[in-house]
């Protein structure tokens, strides 16, 4: 019966490197009709993401985005074929890091679960279901079990060992990773982080990434190399001064750069930072937003609402998300996930690389709220900080079901913002990675209601008042 119900699968990341694979083929632009030609072919899930990211308005920017990850996936491939180790990393973990090691190659679990909704027909529920099949409990995160689902089928690429550094934020995203490595009998590699933040804390927590890093040493028989690190890790630098400088642009209103790209950047921060493809899509990405913020482009007659997303994103249906809001003149001006201030590293030696490595993996988003002594205090003291520098109107809360650390200080933290920045706050419930729980026309719904009745009238307050 498992064998029947295996060979009935196939892997999420072989379809999605499959369908990745085309874009070798693709030009750095497109028509209008070759994207509609393009679009006719394909099934109707990845038709819709396709077409989001092909809009004419993104366009060049979009394809540079998918090229960079058929490079990921391909590369991957090749360092298998090459007897190099797949490194599984959770999204709170630089890839970077792995990338400083010749012999391992990462993929990051989430990541993975994002193409897969993106692009498959179908958007992974599959993997999900096969998950639930084996009795793992329906409150594990989509946003891991759907990759590590596809896993757990035996019909797809494997890792050779994992990384998990959720501990202490994400419990799910823990025991997914510690159940597959188990099932896969592939070693699973750990890193603590304490709860204090205060110097003695980071201090703990070097001495556990140092020893990490010795756990991966020996497993790979490898010794990290400085020069190797320098030329990684220079990389990283590069990619972060122009997020940096994505940043920036988004502070303008209204905002010149496209809701979708907030998505971008956090796609390649979990997958490609410290490679040349991850500063390629930066680059492309600033260029296209300062050309927009010359010419006064906004897809929509004015900017009605600038939202910030106090934690994830809806995936699963990139049209209706990114490019619908935009064109209703709600700007997506980000999320947790895509906030990130880090120090540059130094790359004078490979003691204060390794520091700002171990220094950067502390700080990563949801590792540093939801892992802080207290959880609710430094969300809100980031939220606070970030809808502040991008001047927002307003915050949304996603509500995603597995989120439970989330939701057991949601109400303190939507009080605090309305408090302390004044800003009104919806609540939505509905699955990150999967359609089913709330159709995307039920939160447009809401998100429609939340704008106009709420926080068109602030503003319209506000201004009267002024």
């Amino acid at each position: 019966m498992a064998e029947t119900m295996v060979r009935d699968y196939e892997g999420l990341i072989n379809r999605v490197c499959g369908i990745f694979d085309l874009l070798k083929h693709f030009p750095d632009d497109l028509s209008d009709e070759e994207v509609e030609g393009l679009l006719h072919v394909l099934p109707r899930d990845a038709a819709g993401t396709i077409g989001a990211v092909m809009h004419p308005r993104m366009r060049k920017v979009g394809i540079t985005f998918l090229k960079g990850f058929q490079t990921w996936f391909e590369q991957a491939r090749k360092a298998k074929a090459e007897g190099k180790k797949i490194i599984l990393v959770p999204f709170n973990f630089p890839p970077e890091f792995v990338y400083c090691f010749e012999s391992a190659y990462p993929l990051t679990s989430e990541v993975l679960t994002v193409s897969g909704v993106a692009a498959l027909e179908g958007q992974g529920e599959r993997y999900w279901d096969f998950a639930m099949g084996l009795g793992l409990p329906d409150y594990l995160c989509s946003s891991n079990t759907v990759e590590l689902g596809s896993a757990l089928t035996g019909a797809d690429f494997e890792p050779d060992a994992i990384i998990s550094a959720a501990p202490g934020s994400c419990d799910a995203n823990s025991k997914i990773h510690e159940f597959v490595a188990r099932y896969l009998g592939v070693p699973q590699f750990l890193l603590d982080k304490p709860v204090d933040a205060t110097a003695r804390g980071r201090a703990v927590y070097l001495t556990y990434f140092k020893s990490l890093i010795k756990e991966l040493e020996e497993f790979l028989g490898e010794e990290l190399s400085e020069e190797r690190m320098r030329q990684v890790l220079g990389n990283a630098n590069e990619a972060s001064e122009l997020y940096y400088d994505l940043w920036e642009l988004r502070k303008m209103r209204p905002s010149p750069c496209p809701n979708v790209f907030t998505l971008y950047a956090y796609g390649a921060k979990y997958s490609l930072w410290g490679t040349e493809a991850a500063t390629n899509i930066m680059k492309t990405m600033v260029e296209a937003v300062k050309e927009r913020r010359e010419k006064g482009l906004y897809p929509a007659a004015e900017e009605v609402a600038r939202c910030f997303w106090i934690y994830t994103y809806y995936y699963w249906d990139w049209a209706a998300f990114f490019n619908g809001m935009e064109e209703k003149g709600i700007t997506v001006l980000g999320d947790l996930l895509g906030s990130f201030f880090f120090e540059p590293i130094d790359t004078s030696s490979k003691e204060t690389m390794i520091q700002g490595l171990a220094r950067t993996c502390f700080d990563y988003a949801m590792t540093r709220q939801m892992g802080a002594e207290s959880m609710s205090a430094q969300w809100i003291e980031d939220i606070s900080y970030w809808t502040s520098q991008l001047d927002a109107d307003a915050c949304i809360y996603c509500g995603h079901h597995s989120c439970k650390q989330t939701w057991s200080v949601f109400s303190i933290t939507r009080n605090e913002i309305m408090k302390r920045s004044k800003l009104p706050t919806l609540m939505l419930q509905g699955d990150s990675w999967i359609r089913r729980m709330t159709p995307m026309s039920v939160l447009d719904q809401q998100i429609d209601e939340f704008v106009s009745t709420v926080v068109k009238n602030k503003r319209t307050a506000a201004t009267l008042i002024g």
